[in-house]
């Protein structure tokens, strides 16, 4: 462990290269659920609509 922090800060620049590939990462699965959320409040929302219009009117 120190022996990494030591190598880290002779070489900063990799430590934040490393750091934006994990961000990049993170950022992706986040897209990736999003997206899926997305989908569902998309298909819920066709789904309500489509029921509104098969209800009977009075």
């Amino acid at each position: 462990v120190w022996y990494q922090k030591y190598l880290d800060k002779q070489n900063p620049v990799k430590v934040q290269q490393l750091s934006d590939q994990e961000r990049i990462k993170q950022l992706e699965r986040e897209n990736k659920e999003l997206q899926r959320a997305n989908e569902i409040l998309r298909k819920a929302a066709a789904f309500f609509a489509q029921a509104e219009l098969d209800r009977p009117h009075k």
